[in-house]
């Protein structure tokens, strides 16, 4: 019964509350997630993002179609948010993201997720493949982060 940590941290020559409100629009997802997973946003835009406010979504992964439901669970603009999964794949699905100013006027960003996966122990035996999706997921991710804010 495993518990998986996934950290990423990106510099982003922005001001944090531009980089903030970027990611608040639920409707980005969509941008920056690789355009393989038909990733689609099926809660009525735009949406309201606070505490509680609930998304779902619908994409496919290697041609099977998933349906995924989070909530925001923390809200503290423009530092950090919490999207938990409350449907999904995984048995768990916390994901964290911080943003802080840098010293030069840039935004460090963070991406912490806390995951588990369906059917421990016997689940954890496919964490090597589910670490390579997801890595291919947050590269991808921080290659189009790079190209809408500029290096």
């Amino acid at each position: 019964m495993a518990e998986h940590i996934l950290e990423r941290k990106q510099i982003i020559k922005r001001p944090r509350k531009e980089v903030f409100e970027f990611f608040a629009d639920a409707g980005n997802l969509e941008r920056i997630t690789p355009p393989e997973l038909n990733f689609q946003i099926i809660t009525p835009q735009p949406i309201d993002i606070k505490k509680g406010a609930l998304i779902d979504y619908k994409l496919k992964l290697r041609g099977i179609p998933i349906t995924w439901k989070t909530e925001i669970t923390q809200w503290n603009p423009p530092h950090d948010f919490i999207d938990s999964a409350l449907k999904s794949p995984y048995k768990q699905w916390i994901h964290l993201h911080t943003f802080e100013d840098g010293a030069n006027g840039e935004t460090i960003m963070r991406d912490i997720v806390r995951y588990r996966l369906p059917f421990e122990p016997l689940g954890d035996i496919a964490h090597f493949y589910v670490k390579k999706e997801l890595a291919y997921i947050f590269d991808y991710r921080y290659k189009v982060i790079e190209e809408i804010f500029g290096k």
